[in-house]
């Protein structure tokens, strides 16, 4: 294993050092592992809350900021964070509005948000939860019951983080999250497997020859495994799963090619250019892009298409202000 780090046990907590050094616009609660907005919203706003595992950055805490989320949560390396860590960022971060909490759909997530929410009900703040459930690859897997959470949760925050900033009321900017949730769709596939540091070796075994599809964000394994095929085949089989599941025709559509941590930009811009071939092919048509890594799995090699279909006021909220470490524009 060959990684920039001092020891595996300190990799969050030298991180998190790394972040609060590198960006102004967020402070951290070290003892809690949270990183928070350094500004906060003016009184009577929805707060946004989110959080998991550390490893899957800049998801979470590089989407804190304006325009985005009040607060994320670090769990351990693809591990939940603790129903006391989002209990203190969900005290700390409602202003009279109430706190919508943004979970992936893994089994530990919705455990311990659910846990944090009743705790901070109990507290007197509102409460509400989306929970995000985008992956077509597989219905059940490691760590999830139904579909696992994954890169729509990145345009949701975005979304709905400007629709709170906005002044929506919990009701409105909860509606909003479920319209999201329920038009985004997401399929991811890897050229290698990825190392967590206190395991020391690739979390499963992958031949050079050999590519998985429909992998997970945590290195699980996906739908099946075959041999390499070129950027154009491999754009089909992201693209053909997600138009099969949803009808993306007739709307605007928001696309996200994602890296997952050890893919070069030149590659997944040859990616994207394929999907959006494909999608023209189909008729649908994207209003809307990101293509970078915004969700990742470590060092893994691979990547993911997310696609939304989209309303105007969606995009609308998509094209607002945003101003944090992964996203940043119209400032």
């Amino acid at each position: 294993m060959k990684k920039l780090i001092n020891s595996p046990d300190s990799v969050i907590a030298d991180a998190l050092k790394g972040i609060e050094a590198s960006d102004d616009n967020v402070r951290i609660d070290h003892d809690n592992r949270v990183i928070y907005r350094r500004e906060a919203k003016d009184s009577g706003k929805v707060a946004l809350i989110s959080g998991g595992g550390s490893g899957h950055e800049p998801m979470h805490g590089g989407f804190v900021g304006l325009g985005m989320l009040d607060a994320a949560c670090a769990g351990e390396m693809f591990t939940s964070p603790t129903p006391d860590q989002m209990l203190a960022a969900t005290t700390e971060v409602d202003n009279g509005a109430g706190v919508l909490h943004i979970v992936k759909n893994y089994t530990g997530d919705v455990m311990n948000f659910e846990m944090a929410a009743e705790m901070a009900v109990d507290a007197g703040v509102k409460v509400e939860t989306v929970l995000v459930a985008d992956d077509v690859a597989v219905e059940d897997s490691t760590w999830t019951a139904g579909r696992r959470g994954v890169g729509t949760t990145v345009l949701l925050e975005k979304i709905v983080g400007a629709a709170a900033e906005e002044g929506l009321d919990l009701a409105a900017v909860k509606e909003l999250a479920e319209r999201v949730t329920a038009n985004g769709r997401s399929m991811g596939m890897a050229l290698t497997s990825c190392t967590v540091p206190a395991a020391g070796k690739p979390t499963f075994d992958l031949p050079e020859d050999q590519m998985e599809i429909g992998i997970g964000i945590h290195g699980e394994p996906g739908r099946h495994r075959e041999p390499i095929a070129d950027a154009k085949s491999i754009a089909k089989q992201l693209v053909d799963p997600i138009l099969h599941d949803h009808d993306f025709t007739g709307a605007p559509v928001i696309a996200m090619l994602n890296g997952m941590g050890g893919t070069p930009l030149i590659e997944l811009y040859l990616m994207y250019g394929e999907v959006v071939a494909l999608l023209e092919e189909a008729g649908v048509k994207v209003e809307r892009n990101l293509v970078g890594n915004y969700i990742t799995s470590l060092d893994m090699a691979g990547c993911s298409l997310t696609l939304l279909r989209a309303d105007d006021d969606m995009i609308r909220h998509w094209d607002a202000p945003v101003r944090t470490a992964g996203l940043r524009w119209g400032l």
